[in-house]
């Protein structure tokens, strides 16, 4: 009878253990795991992840130290360096950011991207033309120079947008009142011409300043009518989702949460006392999706509604987040020194459009 109990126990405890995982077996760095029938790791093993790109079954992820990790299914996880004439910055929240392929990459094989780099001392951020080529990638033109930066608040994400023109977001850099200051690139979203030249209607004349009043802006994405949405990290809280339209002020640092001003463009979503420090952004008809870093999850709200929900909270914190071939994609950001990483963090994961 003894025996018999004995068994079931530890029958019991053998199935409990297989469902806390404690028993699967480990997987190689560059393998899938799939996390349930709607989640799947693609990649781990990143640095500081901070930007995902796609060009057909290829995924490119920049990492701030300064590499760029293409990721096929084939293949798995390849780590190439980015040879920049200016060092890549990496200290406080520097480094790598933002990339964006060319719209003709396959025969180019170029991209653009945002890095800082140090000028006589001085902490700036730079938009430059790379190449992919045999040896890695390698700069081949320099779009934008002497963009202020700081160990903080260096803003980073680059996109196209449907008009065909590079947006990039800037942060104040710690001085918050170059983000009032039309003659400033701190604390804006610029709009250049994809040759580095200013649009003609851009609106404020001979200036790349699209909008102004940024705190510190990390996303951007276009709904399928071509209205433009940033996030952007708020002050004690108070994180925001921007609608953006050419020369409006969004107010920072002279108004913030539900605050107004004349002449200043308050924010459609405010988190309020809850801090989410968002960062990518995609959007899925007229659903908006947001990566957040302290906030530790991928939400998702409906644009009219504006009421977020949480898509899964079970991955630390998370910078980006793009769509592609009707799924949705996601890189954490656990190893940036502010997280708490597991042992194959950061990763690239793969889920079902919600």
């Amino acid at each position: 009878m003894y025996k018999y109990a004995l068994l079931f126990l530890l029958m019991i405890l053998t199935v409990a253990c297989s469902e806390n995982g404690e028993n699967q077996e480990e997987t190689e760095p560059n393998s899938k795991t799939t996390q349930g029938s709607d989640m799947e790791i693609l990649a781990s093993e990143l640095r500081s992840p901070w930007d995902i790109e796609v060009s057909g079954d290829t995924f490119y992820i920049t990492e701030r130290a300064g590499n760029i990790v293409t990721w096929t299914e084939s293949e798995g996880r390849v780590r190439e360096s980015v040879n920049t004439k200016e060092a890549v910055h990496q200290q406080g929240e520097g480094g790598l950011f933002g990339f964006e392929l060319r719209p003709d990459f396959e025969e180019s094989r170029e991209a653009f991207v945002y890095h800082t780099y140090q000028n006589n001392g001085e902490t700036k951020n730079r938009v430059i033309v790379i190449r992919l080529e045999n040896e890695g990638w390698v700069e081949v033109d320099v779009l934008l120079e002497n963009i202020p930066g700081s160990r903080i608040h260096n803003g980073g994400r680059i996109k196209i947008g449907p008009d065909q023109k590079l947006y990039v977001t800037t942060g104040d850099a710690g001085n918050q009142q170059t983000a009032q200051q039309e003659d400033s690139l701190a604390g804006k979203i610029l709009r250049m011409s994809l040759d580095g030249s200013i649009p003609d209607d851009n609106p404020f004349g001979n200036s790349y300043v699209y909008t102004l009043g940024h705190r510190n802006p990390q996303g951007l994405a276009w709904t399928e009518e071509n209205e433009m949405y940033a996030s952007e990290h708020g002050s004690d809280a108070h994180d925001e989702i921007n609608k953006i339209e050419a020369g409006n002020n969004y107010g920072w640092p002279e108004i913030r949460g539900d605050e107004e001003r004349e002449g200043m463009v308050t924010p459609i979503f405010h988190t309020g006392t809850d801090t989410w420090a968002p960062s990518g952004i995609a959007i899925n008809e007229s659903k908006l999706f947001v990566a957040s870093l302290r906030g530790q999850a991928l939400r998702i709200m409906d644009l009219k509604a504006l009421e977020p929900e949480i898509v899964t909270d079970d991955y630390g914190r998370i910078r980006d987040v793009i769509i592609e071939n009707d799924a949705l994609f996601f890189i954490t950001n656990n190893t940036d020194g502010r997280g708490t990483p597991s042992e194959d963090d950061d990763r690239l994961v793969r889920m079902n459009l919600p």
